[in-house]
């Protein structure tokens, strides 16, 4: 069998393999990439080590690994365009404290941890960093369900992931440049330099130049012409980012869906893209990082780090978003709830992890926690949240006493409904 032949085959039982699981997740009511990263753990060598078959040429992995690679830029970009500030105007400081408290507390209690197992400061610190990280995915899926994604919690909650995302990503790319910058005083004000000038040309040139460079291509008679200059623009984000800013290509590509984000086309953009990131792509990565996770390999200090990276992730995000809503003007109940719904980690997660492992900051021991605290965070979210809006919903429609036993006074203030 020929190469190609071979890496049609891995493809062709990757992306059938992942959208079965993600249909089976959805319909057990999780979202679709519990079922992807699952499935990806069982095609891996924990089970039937697909990469690894007598017939299959092994250089394919890395192959499959750069189509994973491709998943996470679109992912980013994809993230960028369904940015909506204007929604979330009025809630802008319940999110942006939700989603500081809710980025800072894991990321502190994950570089204890980091420090506790052995981990040096830098792996330590990019350990708390992939517990930083939420799900706006995932939280909106199930705030829709809940059909409470126009409720001031919804709204919150929604920003506020989208806050925690963003800070992740500088954050990382911060990170990134400092580690490999040495850390001398000139070296961090150099690369502050080339991120500022990066940022403040990305932004220039997103904000005057690039709507009018779509809207004169989304005029000419190219067959998916619009799509094409967007890949284009995203992949160019994503080089200049990491070449000329030094910072992650996740970082530009995620700018890049910022700034197309404006443009009239938008709608036409995002369905194109959408159409080629999940149906090849970001099926490819998820489950690409299955493929990477052996669980017969699990010793008992990977278990332990493993249940107390879980811990550190559930309550470190719960409390530090919830307390930041507090903070932030929300009633203790709402507070509660928007805590519950960070949990999930989600895709944003597993990118930051993916380059750790990418830049030898962690080693395969805490990448494999950090993917099964993904996997766990993912799937306890839902639920959490189903339980707790259900149980508001049924303490506000009780009532206090037997409307036949008191006399009825509507402008009275001891009859109003108590504010969540």
């Amino acid at each position: 069998m020929t190469t190609f032949l071979q890496l049609a085959f891995l493809l062709s039982i990757i992306l059938l393999s992942a959208k079965l699981a993600g249909y089976l997740s959805t319909r057990l009511g999780q979202p679709s990439v519990l079922g992807e990263l699952l499935v990806g753990i069982l095609l891996g060598p924990s089970l039937i080590n697909l990469l690894n078959l007598s017939f299959v040429d092994h250089e394919l992995a890395e192959t499959i690994s750069e189509f994973g690679e491709m998943g996470v830029l679109l992912l980013m970009f994809i993230a960028g365009l369904e940015l909506h500030f204007g929604e979330m105007r009025q809630n802008l400081r319940v999110a942006a404290s939700a989603g500081f408290m809710g980025v800072f507390l894991p990321v502190l209690l994950g570089w204890g941890v980091g420090l506790l197992f052995g981990l040096d400061n830098f792996g330590s610190l990019f350990l708390g960093l992939t517990l930083g990280a939420t799900s706006v995915s995932i939280s909106a899926q199930t705030l829709i369900e809940l059909k409470a994604l126009r409720s001031r919690v919804g709204l919150s909650l929604l920003g506020a992931a989208v806050f925690d995302d963003i800070l992740i990503i500088l954050f990382l790319s911060v990170f990134l440049a400092i580690q490999s910058g040495g850390g001398s005083s000139s070296g961090i004000i150099l690369i502050v330099i080339r991120m500022l000038l990066f940022l403040i040309l990305s932004i220039i040139f997103g904000l005057w130049a690039l709507p009018f460079l779509i809207r004169r291509i989304a005029r000419l008679p190219i067959s998916q012409g619009l799509l094409t200059i967007s890949l284009v623009v995203m992949l160019v984000y994503g080089i200049a980012a990491e070449f000329f800013g030094g910072m992650a290509a996740i970082t530009g590509a995620f700018l890049a869906g910022l700034m197309l984000a404006r443009c009239p086309e938008k709608e036409r953009i995002e369905s194109g893209m959408h159409a080629l990131a999940y149906g090849l792509f970001v099926p490819v990565f998820f489950v690409n990082i299955g493929l990477s996770i052996d669980l017969r390999e699990f010793r008992l200090e990977v278990l332990l780090l493993t249940l107390v990276v879980i811990l550190v992730a559930v309550i470190g995000k719960w409390l530090g978003a919830g307390w930041g809503a507090r903070l932030g003007g929300l009633s203790r109940n709402e507070a509660i709830r928007l805590g519950a719904g960070m949990i999930s980690r989600g895709e944003v997660g597993l990118i930051v992890a993916d380059v750790g492992v990418r830049e030898g900051l962690i080693l395969d021991n805490e990448f494999s926690a950090i993917v099964v605290m993904v996997l766990i965070t993912t799937l306890i979210t839902p639920p959490i949240l189903r339980a707790l809006f259900a149980r508001t919903k049924a303490r506000n429609e009780k009532p206090l006493v037997d409307a036949t036993q008191v006399d009825v006074q509507p402008d009275g203030p001891e009859n109003s409904e108590e504010a969540d």
